[in-house]
């Protein structure tokens, strides 16, 4: 009995990592630019999918084209920005909120046509390999994917907190107009953040991939899990927003053993949501009137 919970406790820290980047993305998309993106869990599907591709087609290891798609779906949050998210930035939420379900529903659509809606899995040699932990097994993909994640995770707290664009990164975050009185270009500001954003979950799809099906409507999963994620952490909030991810990892996971059935592993999830909201709506690590 031990080993079985063990092993649903290192599980769930896994692939709480994986979540963590996930919402990490979406909190800094948020704190910055005050944007509600309904569209993040999309972007981790194409992640997904250039990832399968890069493989079936080409036979590239997707951990290898890690580099290559970061600046790559960068490119795409910068290109996204300009086109779509600019024009509703300032706005208010109803509109944003619009405009980024029809970019989800527009994605989805874009992806079925493109790729169909059938379900693919990625088979690698070692996709199914794992070792021994204190008698819990534990998957090489599903470790690689939480080192990917949570280092790149700490790669962007670096960022924010030792370069020039991070602190004006955080002073946009901070205050809009304050951070324009000195100098700080608001619009490159917030074009460099949500190309941060989207490469943040599109790298973590891609670090999901030989370990979790592809399919066009994989994205809403992710996206509501982040929604979860980011209000437990505090809505802004880096250092929670990972912290949050863990503790939804393990609750899912172990959800999974304690319920009456492992398809209601989401409803412990949704219960902690719920009684953070009804206790702490600032978040767990939320300041005092965040």
């Amino acid at each position: 009995m031990y080993e079985v919970y063990l092993q649903a406790l290192i599980s769930g820290l896994l692939i709480g990592g994986v979540y963590a980047l996930v919402a990490v993305g979406l909190t800094l998309i948020f704190g910055v630019m005050d944007i509600i993106n309904f569209a993040h869990g999309e972007f981790l599907m194409f992640g997904m999918y250039s990832a399968f591709f890069a493989s079936v087609l080409l036979g590239i290891d997707p951990y290898i084209i890690i580099p290559i798609a970061l600046p790559l779906f960068f490119g795409v949050g910068w290109f996204v920005h300009g086109i779509l998210i600019r024009p509703v930035v300032g706005k208010s939420h109803a509109i944003q909120i619009l405009l980024t379900l029809g970019l989800s529903l527009f994605m989805q659509a874009l992806a079925q046509f493109l790729f169909s809606a059938d379900f693919q899995s990625l088979q690698l040699d070692y996709g199914s390999s794992t070792f021994e932990l204190l008698g819990a097994r534990v998957s090489y993909t599903k470790l690689a994917a939480f080192v990917i994640s949570v280092g790149m995770c700490g790669a962007l707290w670096m960022f924010l907190q030792g370069t020039d664009t991070g602190k004006a990164l955080r002073a946009c975050a901070e205050e809009h107009e304050g951070a324009q009185a000195v100098g700080i270009d608001l619009n490159r500001m917030y074009k460099v953040a949500f190309g941060l954003g989207i490469a943040c979950v599109a790298i973590a799809g891609i670090a999901m991939t030989p370990f979790f099906y592809v399919a066009p409507l994989v994205g809403p999963k992710f996206t509501l899990v982040a929604f979860v994620i980011v209000v437990l952490g505090g809505l802004g909030n880096i250092p929670g927003a990972v912290a949050g991810a863990l503790i939804v990892g393990v609750v899912e996971s172990v959800g999974a053993l304690v319920m009456p059935s492992p398809s209601l592993k989401d409803l412990a999830v949704y219960v902690l949501f719920i009684m953070v909201l009804l206790f702490r709506p600032q978040g767990l690590f939320g300041g005092k009137g965040a």
